[in-house]
């Protein structure tokens, strides 16, 4: 009887590092984008590096842009959603709406949709809010505070109240602006943000 020799070919697919790992995605304006100092010193760059370090399978894109308000970051945030399919989408927005004393309302409804076109996307929402210098008023002020209290009751959406907790007075830990933390607040930042990402990794 012939023998038959049965060649098996087993095809080895190496698939980058890169492509298995998960993906947070940071919409934010100025304190998410390091301004006035170098982006790696940003607490969006600590927090890639503290993943790393306790090897957490996780990428971070940073689609932070310097003076951004909530119209704007709803305008580009379906593109960057197609484009890096995040497993998280940290929303820190909102300061530049306040500093201008634009609507309450609008900003709500803009976070709104951003909150909804995230979730439709298959993503966790991560919320992180900012409290306003008190010079614009009691009546301004709560309203602002409230839009992201309000966002937050709805299903799915954990909130960071504010990304400045604990040190938005201490002036050693701002730059000579007033508005913007300095790389010494950066770690600061982090804390605040990680105490509730941690939990939606």
């Amino acid at each position: 009887m012939r023998r038959v020799l049965v060649a098996v070919l087993v095809v080895v697919c190496i698939v980058p590092a890169e492509a298995l790992a998960r993906t947070i995605l940071v919409v934010g304006d100025s304190l998410s984008a390091a301004h006035g100092m170098d982006l790696r010193a940003g607490w969006v760059s600590l927090l890639r590096e503290r993943l790393a370090a306790q090897k957490l399978d996780y990428q971070v894109v940073n689609a932070a842009v310097s003076g951004d308000i909530t119209a704007n970051a709803l305008a580009r945030l379906p593109r960057l959603l197609t484009e890096h399919r995040p497993d998280i989408v940290i929303l820190e927005l909102g300061g530049n709406d306040g500093l201008r004393g634009l609507s309450p309302a609008q900003m709500k409804h803009n976070l709104s949709v951003m909150i909804a076109n995230t979730k439709a996307a298959g993503a966790k929402v991560l919320l992180v809010g900012i409290e306003l210098p008190p010079n614009y008023g009691r009546k301004y002020t709560e309203r602002f505070r409230r839009v992201y209290r309000e966002l937050a009751a709805e299903p799915q959406v954990t909130l960071v109240p504010s990304i400045m907790e604990g040190f938005a007075t201490d002036r050693s830990l701002m730059q000579p602006d007033g508005i913007h933390p300095n790389a010494k607040a950066q770690p600061r930042m982090l804390e605040n943000v990680w105490g509730q990402l941690r939990a939606l990794l």
